[in-house]
């Protein structure tokens, strides 16, 4: 009976040596493979069979090959344990040039910079049962290149967890899954300057990676002003210029940004504003509608950590007020782990066809087994309890990060989200910044997230991501904070 082809084993990638016979070629390929350490001491080489199937070869010349080496001490061969690599130090050719040494970043042995929960929280067990469940049940088709949304069982369990938790008007059909936040932001500044809008606003105080991804995609950034009520929202209009969003002030949402001067679209967290911690207040949420339906400008919404919220229920999506104007762009970064890769973006039915063509023409998006697995996660019940208890550990941290500086420096922003601002005197960030790392403590000053061309007087803070300690050592760090504080 024929042998099928599947029984051979294990692949080798042999180059023969040209000008040479078959035999001699062979031995000095897999001489020179073992010699380099291409083929690491320990290695299982394919058996002479397989080997010479694959090569198209007489069987007996592998064998020979193997024979000479083993010979050599190149290769050991026993029964029941096939032909491997012999455990020997490979013989390197020596390197033309030293290897050019990069700067390695630090690392410190406490942890307080924010945007990270506490990764030694993330239900491994959990996940594991759900993603045993999702791929027992996944149709075959699911391995396909399928919808560019993202897969169907994800969009519409979202939908139904943003609906209930978040407010959000989320229908399935709207539902655009992005590999984390920065894709789907990348997505919308193409789509953006498709439209030929040149400028967008942003928070004074912000992450200047997302303002990275903005300019890198052509559009300038022009900073609100933020205080104890978010974003000033009331100032968009001027913000506008006399050109206005560019767009249609109809209902729909076909003519955002369609040429015209100023901003024609602004990036906010409302929820809870990064850095600063403040919510945006209901005056002000309305305010940036107002200014979208009268210019035609978008809002894209970054609820980043909205389901974190200690004091009360959490504040509803700034989404549910105008689903026609209003991006909603959520994350599992911080509620799972920002190493999922798992971003998803409700857009508004006039913008889809737009979004979806920038996503085909640069697609990089989550695994479906991710997919189908968190969609389980979601439908399962799982989330929702990963979710509250995730809330009671971080509000114990924030209550304690409070307690333990008590008088020393104020603690502003809501009780939300994974960081905290400490508010420090004149001098105080540099100060702190010294002691931290005499501390061996890793900290981030509000200094470092204000947009270059923000007004008014800079505040001095220290951003606290209370989130990133795992449980274990979050009183170690928490004391060294303690420590550094003026």
């Amino acid at each position: 009976m024929t042998e099928s082809w599947a029984t051979f084993g294990a692949d080798l990638h042999v180059e023969l040596t040209a000008g040479r016979g078959l035999r001699a070629g062979l031995t000095e390929a897999l001489r020179e493979a073992a010699r380099s350490g291409r083929l690491a001491p320990g290695t299982r080489l394919p058996s002479s069979r397989s080997l010479a199937a694959d090569l198209g070869i007489a069987r007996n010349t592998v064998a020979e090959a193997y024979a000479e080496l083993v010979a050599e001490g190149r290769l050991t061969a026993r029964q029941g344990s096939g032909t491997r690599v012999a455990e020997r130090a490979p013989e390197r050719r020596p390197a033309a040039a030293a290897p050019v040494r990069r700067p390695v970043r630090a690392k410190t042995s406490y942890s307080l910079l924010p945007g990270s929960p506490d990764l030694g929280g993330f239900p491994r067990a959990a996940w594991l049962s759900a993603a045993r469940r999702a791929l027992s049940e996944a149709p075959n088709e699911a391995f396909g290149y399928g919808d560019p949304r993202g897969r169907v069982e994800l969009r519409e369990a979202l939908a139904g967890y943003l609906a209930r938790a978040r407010g959000v008007y989320a229908d399935p059909e709207r539902i655009v899954l992005s590999a984390g936040f920065a894709q789907g932001l990348l997505l919308m500044a193409k789509m953006l300057r498709a439209r030929r809008v040149r400028e967008i606003a942003v928070e004074g105080y912000g992450l200047d990676v997302h303002r990275d991804v903005l300019t890198g995609a052509g559009l300038r950034t022009r900073p609100l002003e933020v205080d104890g009520a978010g974003a000033r929202t009331q100032d968009l209009a001027a913000a506008t210029g006399s050109g206005g969003g560019g767009g249609s002030s109809g209902s729909g949402s076909g003519g955002v940004g369609a040429g015209g001067h100023g901003a024609g679209a602004v990036l906010l967290t409302p929820a809870h504003q990064f850095p600063t911690g403040a919510a945006l207040t209901p005056a002000r949420r309305a305010a940036a509608v107002d200014w979208a339906r009268s210019t035609g400008g978008l809002i894209l919404e970054d609820d980043y950590d909205g389901e974190f919220r200690y004091d009360r229920q959490p504040v509803g999506a700034l989404q549910g007020l105008d689903p026609d104007r209003v991006v909603y762009m959520g994350t599992a970064s911080k509620s799972l782990a920002p190493g999922l890769r798992m971003g998803w973006m409700v857009v508004p039915g006039g913008l889809l066809d737009e979004v979806l063509a920038a996503k085909g023409r640069d697609e990089w998006s989550s695994g479906v087994l991710d997919q189908l697995t968190l969609a389980e996660f979601i439908r399962s019940g799982a989330y929702d309890r990963h979710v509250r208890g995730m809330r009671l550990r971080y509000r114990r941290r924030r209550d304690e990060l409070v307690a333990a500086v008590g008088d020393r420096v104020g603690v502003s922003g809501i009780a939300a989200g994974l960081h905290a601002l400490l508010d420090l005197p004149p001098g105080g960030e540099r100060a702190a910044l010294r002691a931290a790392a005499w501390q061996d403590l890793g900290l981030q000053p509000l200094s470092s997230f204000r947009h270059p061309d923000a007004a008014g007087a800079a505040r001095e803070a220290l951003v606290v991501g209370f989130g990133t300690p795992t449980q274990s050592a979050w009183a170690p760090t928490l004391a060294a904070l303690v420590a550094a504080l003026p």
